[in-house]
């Protein structure tokens, strides 16, 4: 079971100010319970799903990668692995076996499951709040636009980063560093980076490599407010050279 470490903040940055990709995992419980709880409901603003859902999809992504069993693999169809599979079973709906067996950990926390079942609340009271104050004009660029920005921008993480782009890692699965879903998604793009070291919080290895949320990462790390942050070593780095070089051969 992968227990990522950046899924917070993939929800949090893929909004129109900083909102991706994800909801609450272990890297979560590195962060005081307030603050666990507020980036949650940040998160929650992307309207993809419950916190706890999204992490479960997450990690069966990374435990089944481009095989049976991957919600959302290109080798499925584009279309499916872009959108198709947020139109059609089980999505991000998850019975609660499947939960508590890819996400103990967040099951364990009744705020967070409570958070994960009306998910849809935040969203709807901010776009009250929206239209009370702008009108809807307001609601529909701060929630409609923003909304269906941010979740594309998250679709093309489970569907471009693994038909187009550049493999520094030789994992075993189609995942690519993509420059400009990277620029898009505030660096969830290095995706062949966060497969081959998944639990990893930096994806941008290079300075050229744009990350935003693991700079988001280091501003709490020197708040003092994340601790044990999981990096890659440089002898992990040395390794996986080693091993691409030796197969090239």
């Amino acid at each position: 079971m992968l227990e990522e470490e950046r899924e917070p903040f993939r929800r949090l940055t893929r909004r129109a100010a900083l909102n991706t990709h994800g909801g609450g995992g272990e890297w979560l419980r590195l962060v005081p319970k307030p603050l666990e709880y507020f980036l949650t409901v940040c998160g929650l603003l992307a309207l993809q799903g419950g916190a706890i859902n999204w992490v479960v999809t997450h990690r069966i992504h990374h435990a089944f990668t481009e095989r049976p069993g991957d919600p959302h693999s290109p080798r499925d169809g584009r279309w499916w692995a872009h959108m198709g599979w947020m139109l059609s079973g089980t999505s991000q709906q998850h019975e609660d076996s499947v939960m508590r067996r890819y996400a103990p950990d967040l099951m364990k926390d009744p705020v967070q499951v409570w958070l994960n079942r009306l998910y849809f609340v935040p969203l709807t009271l901010s776009g009250l709040v929206l239209w009370l104050i702008g009108g809807w004009q307001a609601v529909l660029w701060c929630v409609f636009f923003r909304v269906t920005f941010g979740l594309h921008a998250t679709w093309l993480v489970n569907s471009a980063t693994h038909l187009w782009g550049r493999r520094r890692f030789e994992t075993a699965d189609d995942s690519t560093n993509s420059w400009w879903v990277a620029l898009l998604t505030f660096g969830e793009g290095w995706h062949n980076n966060h497969h081959a070291f998944p639990r990893a919080a930096r994806h941008g290895l290079k300075w050229y490599e744009i990350d935003v949320n693991w700079y988001a990462i280091r501003v709490l790390k020197a708040l003092g407010l994340a601790k044990s942050i999981t990096l890659i070593t440089s002898a992990q780095l040395a390794t996986s050279a080693e091993n691409r070089f030796e197969k090239a051969a």
